[in-house]
């Protein structure tokens, strides 16, 4: 069965053809030459049309006069039809002269008049025709643009000038109910408005752009749109460059019924380029924004675009897995407790973890969300693979059950918060939040790597030092970029050295004290409705302000190992691989070392045993506990060491 654009498409051609034979019978009576003209009636094969054909739709678009209509399809036709060609030459008495010019338009054409070579006409002013540079202006040859010709015979492709800078946004199967009722809102913005001169612009406010695309696509189709997006950095700073971009898209939105998204979250410096871009644009556009934007000489509509809601996220999980949800036993539970997706990248993951075909698809589903959102944060974080277990963490049993239980905290979010309506209550404090306070190398990296590994999330360490910044302000947008970026997929932020932000506050005395302290209830805000596990690490847990730790809901210590502790991690402390040859823990565990300094100690013996291809003994032991206290310019004592070597 041939499709209706199928059909369009050859009724289109049949149409140029015929408008093409028109204008060259024109052409020949000049010439004085019989012609037999065209075979149908061009009002006949519309009559047959759906849809206007594309030179019609172009001339009532743009408002082409009779005589501009027929000069496009002049230069049309030298390029479809080399009959028309080697008449214009014919013409103009020359064969090297194969093409239009204005002035045999003129001469040749009804209804010819002056205007239409004028810039601020159709013809010139969105470049359907281009004119050559040199020579005169009424003998110069003139030329169709590509986009236009293409257009003419059906073409859809964009523009090659923009095919580089955006991209086709394709439309949702459906929203959810809150997203539909923005979409809403948006088409009937637009339609309210269809009779001024220019469209209102349209914001969408939010963090995640796979929303705000969906729901701009979804409300462009409804209006009979196709919606491309554009990312604001590539945007021109030139005037003159960006005065030609806004054209060629205008001509694009004209020709394509396409409206334009235009995605600032990444725009860096552009904003001034951003804002005359916008001003240019009488066309369909939307705007994505993280926050408000405000623009002095456009009406602006605003919408604010949240994340959908627990429910819808779990509606469509069900809706994507489909036949699948009697499987999955809770794990659509978890997921949406856990990770905070759009609905097109919660079909995604389904379509992606069905094509895997997974034997267990509940651990490849969470396995590919964990991918799907783990943050860009290469600098101000450093990803941690988790790879310690609670076997590995030597710790007094009262911590690590404070321990165990922030991961029940984890695990349980869902129940406690939507299930049981903790969350109705308000939004602070919902966020888990932990202090680890404790020497260097007492093991509260490890603690967080074995969480992340129980809770089966990635583990990212921010240095807080490299993130506080002497410049007013830029912290806490380092602050908010970490939490942003984090939040879709709640993985587990370990902040070290809190103490570069969170030492004890003093009063205010000038500006950069003011911003401080603005600095640290920004961090303490974020923590406290952060999705997932915040952890914050301090060698002085006594400097730290008493009201940041009131609002921190677990707070471990870390101990300095004792001896039998310290056994415990030599113990555990070579792989099972590791060659090793008359080892006493108990001798080892009389060094006064903590966790870290004993791994550093292994590993360095391990080095040197395999220089002197042999097992680890004391004696490589004894020369790696001299170089790590050397570190602190120390030495072990002799009572530490005794014994280890006859």
């Amino acid at each position: 069965m041939t499709s209706s654009r199928d059909r369009w498409l050859a009724l289109n051609q049949q149409y140029l053809m015929a408008a093409l034979a028109e204008i060259h019978q024109v052409l020949e009576q000049r010439l004085g030459q019989s012609s037999t003209g065209s075979s149908l009636e061009l009002s006949t094969i519309a009559s047959e049309m759906q849809d206007p054909p594309a030179i019609e739709a172009l001339c009532t678009s743009f408002g082409l006069t009779s005589f501009e209509r027929q000069l496009l399809l002049l230069c049309a036709g030298v390029e479809l039809d080399a009959s028309i060609a080697s008449t214009c030459a014919a013409l103009q008495g020359d064969p090297r002269h194969p093409y239009v010019t204005f002035s045999l338009a003129l001469s040749c054409l009804p209804d010819s008049h002056w205007s239409a070579l004028y810039p601020a006409r159709p013809l010139r002013q969105w470049h359907f025709i281009e004119v050559a540079s040199s020579g005169s202006l009424t003998r110069n040859p003139l030329q169709i643009s590509e986009r236009v010709l293409h257009y003419l015979t059906g073409g859809q492709d964009l523009d090659m000038r923009l095919s580089s800078l955006v991209e086709r946004v394709p439309i949702p199967q459906s929203l959810v109910p809150s997203h539909q009722a923005l979409a809403e809102r948006l088409t009937a913005s637009w339609i309210t408005a269809s009779a001024r001169d220019r469209l209102p612009v349209v914001q969408l406010c939010g963090d995640d752009s796979g929303n705000q695309w969906a729901i701009a696509a979804r409300a462009c189709a409804s209006l009979g749109l196709n919606l491309h997006v554009m990312p604001a950095h590539v945007l021109p700073s030139a005037p003159q460059d960006l005065e030609t971009l806004a054209r060629l898209w205008e001509r694009e939105a004209a020709l394509s019924q396409s409206a334009l998204l235009l995605d600032c979250r990444s725009h860096s410096d552009s904003s001034n380029a951003i804002a005359q871009f916008i001003e240019k644009l009488n066309s369909g556009l939307i705007i994505a924004n993280p926050d408000r934007r405000h623009l002095d000489n456009r009406t602006l509509v605003t919408l604010d675009v949240h994340s959908p809601t627990t429910q819808e996220q779990e509606y469509v999980w069900r809706d994507a897995l489909n036949s699948m949800n009697a499987d999955l036993n809770g794990t659509i539970t978890a997921l949406v407790s856990q990770f905070n997706f759009s609905s097109p990248t919660i079909r995604a993951i389904c379509t992606e973890t069905q094509l895997e075909n997974e034997s267990e698809i509940a651990s490849a589903l969470w396995n590919n969300c964990r991918l799907r959102s783990r943050p860009r944060l290469e600098d101000l974080a450093q990803r941690i693979q988790p790879a310690a277990t609670w076997e590995e963490l030597v710790l007094p049993d009262p911590e690590k059950q404070l321990l165990q239980e922030i991961a029940m905290h984890v695990r349980q979010r869902m129940t406690v918060y939507e299930t049981w309506g903790f969350a109705s209550k308000g939004s602070r404090g919902l966020g888990i939040s932990a202090l680890f306070a404790g020497l260097s190398g007492t093991g509260k990296t490890m603690a967080a790597e074995v969480l992340a590994h129980e809770l089966h999330l990635d583990l990212y360490r921010i240095d807080l030092s490299a993130v506080v910044s002497k410049y007013i302000g830029e912290t806490e947008k380092n602050l908010r970029r970490v939490f942003d970026t984090a939040e879709q997929g709640g993985a587990i932020l370990l902040f070290d050295e809190a103490d570069a932000l969170f030492g004890k506050r003093s009063e205010v005395k000038d500006s950069h004290d003011r911003h401080a302290n603005i600095e640290v209830s920004y961090l303490l805000q974020r923590m406290e409705a952060y999705r997932g596990l915040a952890i914050l690490t301090t060698n002085l847990k006594n400097a730290l302000d008493t009201a940041f730790l009131r609002r921190i809901r677990f707070i471990v210590q870390f101990p300095f190992p004792d001896a039998t502790q310290r056994a415990d991690i030599w113990q555990h402390i070579f792989p099972t691989a590791t060659p090793m040859q008359n080892l006493d823990v108990h001798k080892l565990a009389r060094l006064n070392a903590s966790g870290g300094n004993i791994h550093n100690m292994a590993v360095y013996a391990a080095f040197l045993a395999a220089e002197e291809r042999e097992a680890v003994q004391m004696k490589h032991l004894l020369r790696a506990a001299r170089v790590e206290f050397a570190k602190f310019e120390k030495s072990p004592t002799e009572a530490e060491t005794q014994g280890w070597i006859a």
